[in-house]
């Protein structure tokens, strides 16, 4: 993974040493709340339901244990135990004293950690698929261009106060993990012949006006990625809305002028950059940073696991978790390991300091210290040899943290809500809950195969509601909240957005329809193999709209 140079050190410890001092003409009340605000939002620091909130940058979602171990320090002694990992790949601690806070952020510049742009009208943390570096089905790793745009994009001058948020991730692999076409600026890796380029979407995003990214320009080379990329974010500072937060995004902008008259206005600007306006990426430079992300050097392993075989055979809860949370490595004899933080009634995404710092321990002994963060609120450790399994899988059983569902209905995304959130007008923890021990049965989730589930607090949709196979939007009305189902949507390379089946339904009444849904799937799907989605997609939304509002 990256390492800081001495540039990256200064601009954190001065970043630290500056909202320090913020923070204490803040306490003294020589700052008012209003004036403080925008101070804070550049620092990650939110006010929410019941106290401040701190979100940190992890940029294209991964860890060393080192850093790892820090976040359990920090959860421990000045949170209240745990963390809440995002669907940005970032982590949240929800009960952060603002006295704290400074000290917080020195904690995190000494393991080389921040909490800038990841909140405000900034290029937030650039997201990555979670495998990258190690799938097998990648073109090339994505991280080193990730790291690249962190590089550029932090305290760019141009676009540090932009008309609204700005989130980028770039994929490498043909299945999009990375949920690309849902961003402000999605890039997906392209190769032709001996030349490295990126395919551009640009203006997705979800939220109250949710859209599907529109493909800009098929091939930008590497060299020219940022000079394109400087032209996207030019045409969007001078034409986006400022005077309407609503219509502030750069998915606004595209919808309005149209695919066709934004591509235009980008390529004009691109073509119009002066030399001395180019950003020089020297060759010496992109192999700097591509080293750091040099894959280990694997010793070799058998294809077939005789350890990992027998464990399978001999023990049932481990071979079904085999079955759903491993995925295919590019090195025969690894594999790698979904570790969810979505245990049956659980808090999605919640990791105690003692599961964090479980986790750092096992990434430096069976997983070359590496971690990663999923923007499905999962971690990750991409390389561990399948003969290390049975020992990784007890010592994930003995921290709470084995449950066998990766991709099933129960690993579903869920915010916060207004359990902790300011702007949710409807709780989605407890929804999730309910929904979750509905389908607890691992045979009965296991029958119903591979299914996105989502959930939203308020139209914000940081829940992600509307790519998943079913989402649920809560809402406020007259003080009672309701729940909107929709169906169909996917944040993958068939990106879509789901359709809203009609009335909201109360939260007692929710767990009961989502089964009758499930359970109309699971009689008219032509085999165990064909995916909810597939079944919706063959059959249309009717069936399963007249099973959500039936009566038992």
């Amino acid at each position: 993974m990256y390492r800081y140079d001495e540039f990256d050190e200064q601009i954190v410890r001065e970043r630290v040493a500056q909202f320090g001092g913020q923070v204490a003409r803040r306490l003294s009340g020589e700052l008012l709340e209003d004036e403080f605000k925008p101070l804070r939002l550049q620092n990650g620091v939110y006010l929410q339901m019941h106290s401040y909130m701190l979100r940190i940058a992890i940029p294209y979602g991964q860890l060393s244990p080192r850093q790892m171990r820090q976040l359990a320090r920090i959860a421990r002694d000045y949170d209240k135990g745990y963390g809440h990992f995002t669907t940005r790949q970032n982590i949240q601690f929800h009960w952060i004293a603002l006295k704290d806070v400074p000290e917080v952020l020195g904690l995190l510049a000494d393991v080389e950690m921040h909490a800038i742009q990841t909140s405000g009208n900034c290029i937030r943390n650039t997201t990555s698929d979670h495998f990258a570096g190690a799938a097998r089905d990648e073109i090339k790793d994505p991280r080193p261009w990730c790291e690249i745009i962190r590089q550029w994009s932090t305290f760019h001058p141009e676009f540090a106060f932009l008309p609204r948020k700005f989130k980028i991730a770039v994929t490498a692999a043909e299945t999009d993990r990375a949920a690309i076409r849902v961003h402000d600026i999605g890039l997906h890796m392209r190769q032709r012949g001996d030349v490295t380029g990126f395919e551009v979407h640009v203006g997705g995003g979800l939220g109250r006006t949710p859209v599907i990214a529109s493909l800009v320009n098929e091939f930008v080379p590497e060299d020219r990625l940022l000079d394109y990329l400087e032209a996207i974010m030019r045409v969007y500072n001078l034409h986006g809305r400022r005077d309407n937060k609503y219509k502030a995004r750069i998915k606004i902008l595209v919808t309005e002028l149209g695919e066709e008259e934004f591509t235009r206005q980008v390529e004009a600007e691109f073509a119009a950059q002066k030399p001395h306006e180019k950003i020089d990426l020297p060759r010496a430079e992109i192999e700097r940073i591509h080293a750091y992300f040099a894959r280990p050097d694997f010793p070799a392993r058998p294809e077939i696991s005789e350890a990992f075989e027998a464990a399978k055979n001999n023990d049932a809860g481990f071979a079904r978790w085999a079955k759903n949370n491993l995925h295919p490595h590019v090195a025969p004899g690894y594999t790698s390991v979904t570790i969810s933080l979505k245990p049956v009634g659980g808090t999605t995404g919640d990791a105690t300091a003692a599961q964090m710092e479980t986790v750092a321990e096992l990434a430096e002994t069976y997983g070359f210290g590496d971690v990663r963060v999923t923007h499905t609120q999962n971690l990750i450790l991409p390389h561990v040899a399948l003969d290390d399994l049975p020992a990784l899988h007890a010592a994930l059983v003995k921290a709470g943290i084995a449950t066998p569902n990766e991709g099933l209905i129960t690993d579903m995304v869920v915010c916060p809500g207004l359990d902790f959130c300011t702007l949710a007008n409807a709780r989605s923890i407890p929804v999730g809950q309910a929904v979750q021990q509905v389908f607890a049965d691992p045979d009965y989730q296991e029958d119903i195969g591979r299914l996105h589930l989502n959930i939203s607090g308020c139209i914000n949709a940081c829940g992600h509601h509307h790519v998943g196979h079913i989402g649920i939007l809560g809402v406020d009305k007259k003080g009672e909240e309701f729940y909107q189902i929709s169906f169909g949507g996917r944040a993958d390379e068939k990106a879509a957005i789901g359709d809203i089946t009609g009335p909201g339904l109360r939260s007692e009444e929710v767990p009961g329809a989502l089964k009758r849904v499930i359970d109309t799937y699971r009689s008219l799907r032509t085999s165990k193999d064909e995916l909810f989605i597939d079944t919706l997609n063959r059959l249309g939304h009717d069936p399963f709209k007249e099973a959500l509002y039936a009566t038992d």
